[in-house]
């Protein structure tokens, strides 16, 4: 929560020096092509094969054993992403060309994307290095340390912004190359970050690369089409900016802004619920637990709809409010409001599919199988690049989110029928019977929370931040107590576990175990 909370600061901060415009859309592009490669190697397909093979060799030998394919893991990266990151800079000029052609016709554009291309892409190599040691920490049961270790690149980014932006052109830097500079100063304190705690648990670094290792291998097994299977959501993403950069000045930055308020629920529970249940899904394949995996999913599944089914229709209910709260202000406009509330709507409903994949995928590697996620994520990029194609003619940048959260639920709902075929069932009829009492409830509080905020409007109608802060917060106030009340009348259970779960949780305080 910590370091989503850093990363909507960090967007504030950014909206505000920069606005959505030339700057900011030179920036999020240059950002994309590492970050692609970053979700991919790191985030994506390096977790859901790591977790289960790290899992598996602290059971069979211990962690000396998993030490070395530890070790091994982070030498092999280095290499790997290192090649990439010198590539990226040598070629970035035609990557850009290539990607973001249209930027050409605003006079410097592409050459500052391009330099700042160059200039992010190591980015690559310190955060693949940050997630094999997340790897690593989750599958001892480390998950605090790991899950802030984000919040180091939002923390480094707002330093930069805060302290070098205003001086930047007395000191003949343009002031988004600070931004640039604080990327990379985050990605190495999310490695500085986490070392220490690894270091605690045993683990010593060793500068050698053992490549007939059998846990190197499994891993790379699982990760080469892996990287197939968890690339949706990049590959869509990218398709999402290349079109855009044709829309105009502006049309980049809202699809980013919209899509990183979308995805914070899923930063907060999403990612945590998979997080937390992926080291006991890989327990129980790897003991042949059949009942014990469909128990996991189950429960991860009905936990995930409990939270991101009404946050999906809050995002929808307040997007302007909410977006107006956070972002308008300094060089970030009303008319960039209305335009990243659109976004958010039609983004919005992808919401549940991106969190189901972040569970269920993962699942089918601790499985040990891969082939599963591979169709589903190439059936997917097709649906968002024919969806995409059709809906930017109609509905502009808009068009672009609602074809992108199609696309999520396409892949949700072909992963989780797969998931079901191999499990021989995944607690189907509980799961419909949740969804339909979650949704109707969610319903019914999206539709209080947006006749309260404005009834809200007529005492609190002004434009400053504390009648802002006023209105969205009383009205999801108000959503939050209908949505209770409506999770008690028709027996939601979950409701029920949900705030049984975060009541443990405040009561312990963070913890690494």
């Amino acid at each position: 929560m910590t370091s989503r909370i850093l990363g909507m600061v960090r967007d504030q901060v950014l909206a505000y020096y920069f606005g959505a415009g030339d700057a900011m859309d030179a920036f999020r592009i240059a950002f994309r092509l590492p970050s692609l490669l970053r979700e991919l190697f790191a985030e994506g397909a390096m977790s859901a094969a790591m977790v289960p093979t790290f899992t598996r060799a602290v059971a069979s030998g211990g962690k000396s054993q998993a030490w070395r394919v530890g070790n091994n893991v982070i030498n092999l990266m280095v290499v790997i992403t290192g090649a990439f990151v010198l590539a990226g800079i040598i070629f970035a000029g035609p990557l850009v060309t290539l990607y973001a052609g249209d930027f050409g016709k605003v006079p410097g554009k592409i050459e500052l994307t391009i330099r700042l291309t160059r200039l992010m892409f190591p980015f690559l190599t310190m955060v693949t290095v940050a997630a094999v040691l997340m790897a690593m920490l989750n599958a001892v049961h480390r998950f605090f340390i790991p899950a802030l270790s984000p919040a180091m690149f939002n923390v480094a980014t707002i330093v930069c912004a805060l302290l070098l932006v205003p001086p930047a052109p007395r000191l003949g830097i343009t002031p988004i190359v600070a931004i640039a500079i604080g990327t990379l100063l985050g990605g190495a304190g999310q490695v500085l970050l986490q070392w220490p705690a690894l270091h605690r648990e045993g683990f010593r670094y060793r500068a050698s690369l053992d490549l007939r290792d059998e846990g190197l291998r499994q891993i790379g097994r699982l990760m080469g089409p892996g990287i197939a299977g968890l690339a949706a959501v990049q590959v869509n993403l990218l398709v999402n900016s290349w079109l855009a950069t044709g829309l105009g000045t502006g049309a980049v930055s809202w699809l980013d802004y919209a899509f990183r308020l979308m995805y914070m629920p899923i930063g907060l529970f999403g990612i945590s619920i998979a997080t937390a249940a992926l080291p006991r899904i890989s327990r129980y394949a790897a003991l042949n637990d059949g009942a014990g995996v469909r128990r996991s999913v189950s429960s991860g599944l009905r936990m995930m709809l409990m939270l991101n089914v009404p946050a999906t229709a809050g995002l929808v209910a307040l997007a302007a409010p909410i977006v107006s709260l956070i972002y308008e202000r300094g060089r970030f406009t009303h008319g960039d409001t209305l335009a990243t509330a659109g976004a958010l709507i039609c983004y919005a409903p992808g919401l549940l599919g991106y969190s189901a994949v972040k569970l269920v995928s993962p699942a089918f590697y601790a499985l040990g199988t891969s082939r599963a996620p591979v169709l589903a994520s190439g059936a997917s990029v097709i649906i968002n690049i024919v969806l995409n194609l059709v809906l930017v003619r109609v509905l502009g940048h808009r068009g672009l989110a609602l074809g992108t959260a199609i696309a999520a639920i396409s892949n949700a709902a072909m992963l989780l029928w797969l998931l079901h075929r191999r499990l021989g069932g995944i607690d189907g009829r509980r799961l419909a019977t949740a969804f339909s009492k979650i949704a109707l409830a969610s319903l019914v509080m999206a539709g209080a929370a947006y006749e309260a905020e404005r009834v809200l409007r007529i005492p609190f109608g002004g434009a400053g931040l504390s009648t802002q802060a006023i209105r969205v917060f009383g009205a999801i106030g108000i959503g939050l107590a209908v949505l209770a009340g409506s999770a008690q009348a028709l027996r939601i259970s979950e409701f029920t576990e949900s705030l049984r779960l975060v009541r443990t949780r405040l009561k312990r305080g963070p913890s690494d175990r």
